[in-house]
């Protein structure tokens, strides 16, 4: 079947998201993750390897307190990966073959959308948190003798290393919640219909604040899956970046439904 390339404009009305949307998306995003496995394991070895590559440059420059910072931060850039499952669900959705070259195609196109922009937001939001992460660091224990994480864990259960964890983990929830509520809408939008990168994200921000319980529980299941995704050297990656990103395109197109 052919694929139209003219995208529908504008917003589209979203209706409130229910508890029994998230089961079902996740449902649905499971069934596109096992008729997909190749593109799970291309677009999600991406990630595994900058994770690999991050654990790497900080033992490299001896600064390996930059881990934990990293590893803090490390779920804000997991959007990035959504773009190609987000094209893989709407092919089937739409009943258009699965194809390599239709979909890098498609997700090569989107810089000339207004995807760019968001991501550039995404990026800043990251650095500005490991700039932060820094501050906290060297507030809290710039003064403490410590010459890496993994000779040094003791540093962190004194009561300046506890305090040091716990402000830092409330900021960069802070910051990501902030961005979770900006860009779990806005991502598929942009993908699927011709609108600017501030109305998805207005959109994507009322819609959280719609439903605050069950997005807010969809974010936290987000989180939680990341965390322990990236405990096994990265790879349980290979498995809750394809299933979250699959199943946060049904979620959307299930408000869209409902609205």
């Amino acid at each position: 079947m052919q694929e139209p390339r003219d995208r529908v404009h504008g917003a589209p009305a979203l209706g409130a998201v229910t508890y029994s949307m998230l089961g079902q998306a996740l449902r649905l995003g499971w069934a596109d993750m096992r008729r997909a496995p190749g593109y799970a394991l291309l677009f999600a070895g991406v990630y595994v390897v900058l994770g690999w590559i991050m654990v790497w440059v900080t033992y490299r420059t001896g600064e390996t307190y930059w881990l934990v910072l990293a590893a803090m931060g490390f779920p804000l850039i997991g959007p990035f990966a959504a773009v190609g499952f987000y094209e893989i669900s709407h092919r089937f959705q739409m009943g258009w073959p699965l194809e390599w070259k239709g979909v890098l195609g498609v997700i090569a196109y989107q810089r000339r959308r207004q995807l760019p922009p968001l991501c550039a937001i995404i990026i800043m939001m990251f650095l500005f948190w490991f700039f932060l992460a820094h501050m906290i660091f060297a507030l809290f224990l710039g003064l403490s003798q410590m010459t890496n994480v993994m000779s040094s864990l003791e540093v962190y259960t004194t009561s300046q290393g506890l305090l040091m964890l716990a402000v830092g983990s409330l900021v960069g929830g802070v910051f990501a919640l902030l961005l979770y509520m900006i860009t779990v809408i806005a991502l598929p939008l942009l993908l699927d219909r011709e609108v600017d990168f501030v109305t998805a994200m207005i959109t994507s921000f009322q819609t959280v604040t719609a439903s605050p319980g069950p997005m807010l529980a969809w974010a936290a299941f987000i989180a939680g899956a990341t965390f322990l995704a990236m405990i096994p050297a990265f790879l349980g990656l290979f498995v809750v970046l394809p299933l979250l990103g699959h199943a946060t395109w049904h979620l959307y197109h299930l408000a869209i439904e409902a609205g």
